[in-house]
């Protein structure tokens, strides 16, 4: 390729990555600010709670009149991806954004990962149709798309990249397009920033400041392999509950419209026999000043034993039965809570093995673990990169090759692009 063709190809991306990150990080910061405000209008108001079911149904028949192939969510995009089909409608992002935001406002269990990388892709793809890409530069695109819009939400770009090239296959990562995702999801982060949206920042406090990388401790070392046993299995479980909970509402309710009614109605009778609405919506924000969170994980008494097991059970319900979001913050939730009663149950930091069980029940249900130790070394600092690698990796084998993602390929030498 001669210099002018050369200047000339990193021209048009350059241009295509601005543009996209530009749009991606605004309707991410958008969607991040009116989570917040949807979240905090309900802590004011918990009766908002009582009117999940009108909400569930609301949001069946929504996706039912306007949906069509974007209910397929994030498995649309990567078999999109994967093999060029009917597009990413351009429909999915609003969609997507206004269902996320009826679910938390009412008190559903979701996250906003999927809803961060469905717009990512949907505009992906708008720009894709727009410009008249080809096949090639469709994919390429597309990953870009599902990197800004991970990097955003999360202020993790390095991770965005990596995780949008390493959930394609199983245990495999397509190096070919890093670059334009890394530069994309930093764009797009750095768009957030701008509009002065904040991310949720963590801290390990155990730690020795005096060296980057601390000596290692065996002890340790025998504990975060036991503890990476933990959250590989659990997140084993979160995957076969969520698809259990769908899968049995499919088959043994009648009307479809029903089923986010009857799901919205069982979180109800749950919430009132806990006794608490700390399982409820995203988990990062505090109802109260002694409520459960994914932050007070991080400290003494910020969890309590099977914390992660109802968030576990709460998300499964919310999201096999129809509502939507993402599963990822509430698997942030489920691992730091785990991970906080794992430490007290072996004397281990408390803060350390929630930030290990954070990414590593994240790196079992989506099958990336590069990912997921990159996350760790982005929201918690590189002192125990080892740490994290060991716990995310030893999660992805014991959890299995299926995960939230079904339309993830499994590892083959015989998939070719």
């Amino acid at each position: 390729m001669d210099a002018a063709r050369l200047l000339k190809l990193i021209a048009k991306w350059m241009l295509l990555l601005l543009v996209l990150a530009a749009v991606v990080g605004s309707a991410v910061a958008f969607f991040l600010w009116s989570l917040d405000a949807v979240t905090l209008y309900r802590f004011g108001h918990p009766w908002l709670l009582y009117l999940l079911p009108l909400a569930g149904i609301a949001i069946h028949f929504l996706y039912k009149w306007a949906g069509k192939n974007a209910e397929k969510g994030n498995n649309l995009i990567i078999d999109e991806i994967h093999a060029p089909g009917a597009g990413v409608p351009a429909r999915m992002a609003p969609l997507v954004l206004l269902s996320t935001l009826v679910t938390h406002l009412f008190g559903g269990s979701a996250g906003r990962e999927g809803t961060a990388v469905q717009m990512g892709g949907s505009f992906a793809d708008f720009f894709v149709r727009l410009f008249t890409l080809d096949h090639h530069d469709r994919r390429l695109l597309l990953l870009c798309g599902v990197a800004a819009g991970f990097g955003a939400v999360f202020g993790t770009p390095v991770t965005g990249a990596i995780f949008a090239l390493e959930v394609l296959i199983a245990g495999k990562i397509d190096h070919r397009g890093f670059l334009p995702c890394l530069l994309s999801a930093w764009l797009a982060k750095l768009v957030v920033d701008l509009w002065g949206v904040a991310h949720t920042h963590y801290q390990i406090g155990y730690v020795d400041t005096a060296n980057l990388l601390r000596a290692i401790h065996w002890r340790e070392i025998a504990w975060v392999l036991v503890a990476g046993l933990a959250f590989g299995l659990v997140a084993r479980l979160f995957v076969w509950s969520t698809d259990t909970v769908k899968n049995f509402s499919l088959r043994w309710i009648k009307w479809p419209w029903m089923i986010p009614a009857i799901g919205a109605l069982i979180l109800i009778l749950l919430t009132v026999l806990l006794g608490t609405d700390d399982y409820l919506g995203l988990g990062v924000q505090p109802a109260q000043a002694d409520s459960v969170t994914l932050v007070s994980a991080f400290r003494p008494g910020g969890a309590d034993t099977w914390s992660w097991l109802l968030k576990l059970l709460f998300t499964a319900i919310t999201l096999g039965t129809g509502f939507k979001g993402g599963e990822v913050t509430p698997l942030f939730f489920i691992g730091a809570t785990l991970g906080h009663s794992l430490a007290v149950f072996t004397g281990m930091p408390i803060d350390l093995f929630a930030a290990l069980g954070f990414i590593a029940v994240f790196s079992g249900a989506t099958n990336t673990p590069v990912a997921c130790t990159v996350m760790g070394v982005e929201l918690f600092g590189g002192h125990f990169m080892v740490y994290y690698a060991i716990a995310c990796v030893i999660a992805f084998y014991v959890s299995g090759r299926r995960g939230i993602y079904h339309s993830q390929l499994p590892q083959s030498p015989t998939v070719r692009y």
